[in-house]
């Protein structure tokens, strides 16, 4: 499957598409309406809890691009005016401004969406289904996988789903979903589950593996919830597979047992930690089974083994092949990035591998895998160790071990970029992830030391920081405006 091919679904235009999802072939007889599920009571008791997103870019950032549909902006614009959709931007407004949905998950407002829908936005809104607009803070995002937190303020207690959990789902069974696609709030659609454990490959999200289905959704239903017959929440539904920006059958949702762990660390810590095993990995090719005398083509065969890393300290080697991770079996590549990414780093787990036509099971202590230089951290209401300068407009925290190593940096060097709110530092440059190694003539190696290098910061003035990004390291200044 091409990258090009999956498309994500924040929504900035109008015209939909729904088709209804299938089922077994019948005789007109069999097929009567008793055999069919009646999706009613799970749209009523959940419509409320689910929200229409709005982000919002003051244009010195775009939302990400969405793929069109037949027509552009101009029929979208014809549709907007005789349709009336007053809720719609306008073409012009829509360059800057992304929408999607969401559904809350604790009354006390906290409201779970994808990454993309408000990725690096400069103001976002929800609505309710009773039309009140609130102003969503972002508490914490996960590009990998695409999960953002937000939260509202409101008096009394909003109305919640229920979360329920997606490792027992199943081909075949029943889903909902209730989203805004194109914008038309509360759209309910419902189909069946097409299949699990669906991998998108190493560049799209290699951490996920979806819940693969027919529910007809298209852009803006991004960040809405995928409900199973029992009306609790099984997914968060993320991407479709479109060649026309429109839903042509396949459409994605990330497992809800997958997000919720995203959520959990977001409000614990601020941001998100998966685990890393230490190697890279191909299918099993036809060659293969021919000189390794298998039987057949399952496994993931290592090509390369990570210096110190646990898969080495363990004793992996190149040419292993890799058949069960933690009890769980490994068919393909594609399954072992998601194991490993939700297993706590520190943990010990059994890697069955095959070698030399032997099985042998290893104990591997799972490693830390690099942060996305793209998550945005809360900016101090959770407990997480960051600081910042608010007339830089930056916030720093602690490089992981692993961050270091990868760029060549020594212990006690240096303080990692993990969100930039201002305008000036954005001018100059600076990017959430760059390490940030002396501020004017002051070695910063600790988010003590850069605040301190940075308390008698003064409007007007200009602060040179010495910048690593990568393997290069530079000098940029920024000059802090006037009255911050």
């Amino acid at each position: 499957m091409s990258r090009s091919s999956v498309r994500l679904l924040a929504c900035s235009v109008l015209i939909g598409l729904a088709a209804a999802g299938g089922v077994q072939a019948q005789t007109p007889a069999a097929a009567s309406a008793t055999s069919l599920p009646d999706f009613t009571g799970i749209v009523q008791q959940n419509a409320a809890a689910v929200v229409h997103v709005e982000a919002k870019y003051n244009g010195r950032r775009q939302p990400r691009a969405m793929p069109g549909v037949p027509g552009g902006d101009d029929q979208a614009e014809i549709l907007r005016r005789f349709f009336g959709m007053p809720a719609m931007p306008s073409p012009e407004e829509q360059k800057h401004t992304s929408l999607g949905s969401g559904f809350i998950i604790s009354g006390d407002g906290y409201i779970l969406t994808n990454n993309h829908v408000v990725d690096h936005a400069d103001e976002v809104t929800v609505r309710l289904q009773d039309r009140r607009t609130l102003t969503a803070k972002v508490v914490g995002t996960d590009p990998q996988y695409d999960i953002a937190l937000l939260k509202v303020s409101t008096k009394g207690t909003l109305p919640a789903v229920r979360i329920g959990e997606s490792q027992s789902l199943k081909p075949g069974q029943w889903v909902l979903a209730i989203g805004s696609p194109f914008g038309f709030d509360y759209t309910v659609t419902q189909g069946i589950v097409s299949a699990v454990g669906r991998n998108l490959g190493g560049g799209d999200q290699p951490y996920t593996s979806f819940i693969q289905t027919d529910v007809p959704i298209n852009r803006g239903n991004s960040g809405g919830p995928l409900f199973n017959l029992q009306g609790q929440v099984v997914g968060v539904n993320s991407q479709i597979y479109s060649n026309t920006g429109g839903y042509l059958g396949v459409a994605f949702s990330i497992p809800i047992d997958v997000a919720m762990n995203a959520v959990e660390q977001i409000k614990a810590k601020g941001f998100v930690t998966r685990g890393q095993l230490g190697v890279m990995v191909q299918g099993v090719s036809d060659d293969m089974v021919k000189v390794y005398k298998l039987d057949r083509g399952v496994g993931a065969a290592v090509t390369q083994v990570s210096p110190d890393s646990g898969a080495e300290k363990a004793g992996i080697q190149a040419g292993d092949i890799i058949l069960k991770y933690n009890g769980e079996t490994i068919d393909q590549p594609g399954d072992l990035p998601p194991l490993v990414g939700l297993t706590k780093p520190g943990t010990r787990v059994p890697v069955e591998v095959l070698r030399n036509g032997k099985h042998e099971t290893l104990q591997v202590t799972v490693g830390t895998a690099p942060r996305d230089p793209d998550a945005v951290a809360p900016d101090g209401s959770a407990p997480v160790q960051t600081s910042g300068s608010q007339a830089l407009g930056l916030t720093v925290g602690p490089i992981s071990a692993d961050d270091r190593k990868q760029m060549g940096l020594r212990a006690g060097e240096g303080v990692q970029v993990t969100d930039i709110s201002g305008e000036a530092a954005a001018q100059a440059g600076l990017r959430a992830g760059d390490v940030i190694l002396r501020v004017d003539q002051h070695a910063v190696g600790s988010v003590a030391d850069f605040r301190a290098a940075t308390k008698d910061v003064k409007a007007g003035s200009t602060v040179l920081l010495l910048v690593r990004r990568g393997e290069q390291s530079s000098f940029i200044g920024i000059t802090v405006p006037e009255g911050k």
